[in-house]
């Protein structure tokens, strides 16, 4: 017997049937079944899909295609939807939620550090991790990002570190913990000793929502040389049998810094730069042949201008690296994901119009797909999550979202990767799946008490705005 569900142009299904839907814990076995969506699978074998299926059991995609058995399935009707792989964040600084667009005008990385690092994060109580850490999740999944890397640079504390990481499993997200101490500021000295401790606490299982790194900058000029990247911290990770995230890349001190890594022999698939603006040749070469990955921050590298400005996607493309793409630091940018894949998309084509203006020459533009692909199946690569996310493939965690193809900034559905990219936005994400549970249904985040949770940001806010900086 099977339960036919309608999520097509109303998306609304009723509160009985969501419970079906919300069995996975309960039932590991349990079937879902997504029929007659178009399905844009970022899988470079399936491509998109019209008319289609995808059944999930448990927290796994079993199968993708038209004309899927229904039995034993809780029925979903997604005609009229795109199904698509969830989106994954490369980096974003989740600590500082509560102070959204505080300094929404930022033009200096200068003036970043000292008003954030320098001085909110040192009040920064492990509550506060929590609240800061809890809404940007939450957000990430109502925005369609089913993955999260949480480079997470405040850990005053190992109780710092424990309140970031519990708010991760409370919202229920896939989430990698990439750990790193504070910039500035009394703490406890506790890292990268500690890594052991939290290994040990919440990484022990092999098939968990869950992943630790390591978090470091690229060099000493920010923050001094504990924090710097190098073969000490290389070591450490490979211990612990974790990847490594390397924040502020930028620059010639950067570039000398990636050429260095190579002759240690710490460059590699496993250690991913972030940003990577402003890097020489010389440098870049050096990412390509060891295949160290990258996380691009757009919005960030061009709204704050940090080294040129201009986002290293071209750069990342001509030495075979396609990077993942991340949302950074929420006190000055947008929160979601399709702001990114907009502006790199707009940035790059400009680039490449300008370079060639005025010559018989024809620009090399990336497409919607690129960037799409950057987003989700790259950006899991990015994380070290291959074969976990990032494709609707068989195999693969059913971390998905349910887009609404008719709705009026949508319709008529012509192109699905032209949709998703250029027309959608949160709003039309009716449902989201992480490892098949469902975590958006209707359009709303389930599971969050959004009075209590309002009230919880507004004290934390008032108490980092209203104490001295330690």
């Amino acid at each position: 017997m099977t339960n036919r569900i309608p999520l097509n142009t109303s998306g609304t299904t009723s509160p009985a049937v969501l419970e079906q839907l919300q069995r996975r814990s309960t039932d590991p076995k349990r079937r879902v079944l997504f029929t007659g969506a178009t399905i844009v699978t970022m899988d470079p074998d399936s491509g998109v899909l019209h008319g289609a299926d995808l059944l999930v059991e448990g927290d796994t995609i079993l199968a993708v295609g038209p004309g899927l058995s229904r039995e034993g399935a809780v029925v979903v009707d997604a005609t009229g939807t795109i199904l698509a792989p969830g989106f994954v964040d490369t980096h974003r600084h989740a600590w500082e939620t509560q102070l959204r667009r505080i300094m929404p005008d930022v033009d200096d990385l200068g003036a970043y550090v000292m008003s954030t690092l320098s001085g909110y994060a040192t009040v920064y109580r492990p509550h506060d991790m929590y609240v800061g850490t809890k809404l940007a999740a939450l957000t990430a999944i109502d925005s369609g990002i089913t993955c999260m890397l949480d480079f997470s640079h405040n850990s005053r504390t190992a109780e710092h570190s424990d309140a970031a990481i519990q708010a991760l499993i409370d919202t229920g997200i896939r989430g990698v913990h990439a750990a790193m101490s504070p910039h500035f500021g009394d703490w406890d000295k506790q890292w990268p000793g500690d890594l052991t401790r939290i290994m040990e606490k919440y990484f022990a299982g092999d098939d968990q929502l869950l992943t630790l790194r390591l978090a470091a900058l690229a060099t000493d000029e920010i923050a001094g040389p504990a924090l710097a990247y190098g073969p000490e911290l290389a070591r450490t990770a490979k211990e612990l049998g974790i990847g490594v995230s390397v924040d502020a890349v930028f620059g010639p001190s950067s570039s000398q810094a990636v050429l260095g890594w190579e002759k240690d022999g710490i460059l590699g698939a496993d250690l991913t730069l972030i940003h990577a603006t402003g890097l020489t040749p010389q440098a870049w070469e050096a990412i390509g042949r060891t295949g160290t990955t990258i996380a691009l921050a757009p919005t960030s590298d061009a709204q704050i201008g940090l080294e040129s400005a201009i986002p290293a996607i071209d750069e990342a493309l001509a030495v075979g690296v396609r990077p993942g793409l991340s949302i950074d630091v929420e006190v000055a940018l947008a929160s979601d994901m399709f702001t990114q894949m907009r502006a790199l998309h707009a940035i790059q084509r400009m680039r490449a119009v300008n370079a060639v203006y005025g010559t018989d020459q024809q620009p090399a533009r990336i497409t919607t797909y690129d960037v799409l692909d950057f987003a989700t199946l790259q950006g899991a690569r990015t994380n070290g999550l291959d074969g976990v996310t990032g494709s609707l493939t068989p195999g693969r965690k059913a971390d998905l979202l349910v887009i609404q193809a008719e709705d009026l900034n949508n319709m008529p559905l012509n192109d699905a990767v032209g949709t998703i990219v250029l027309g959608s936005d949160a709003r039309n994400i009716s449902a989201v799946l992480i490892s098949g549970e469902a975590r958006k249904w209707n359009g709303q985040v389930l599971d969050v008490d959004l009075p209590a949770l309002r009230e919880e940001v507004h004290a934390s806010r008032a108490y980092v705005l209203n104490t001295p900086a330690a």
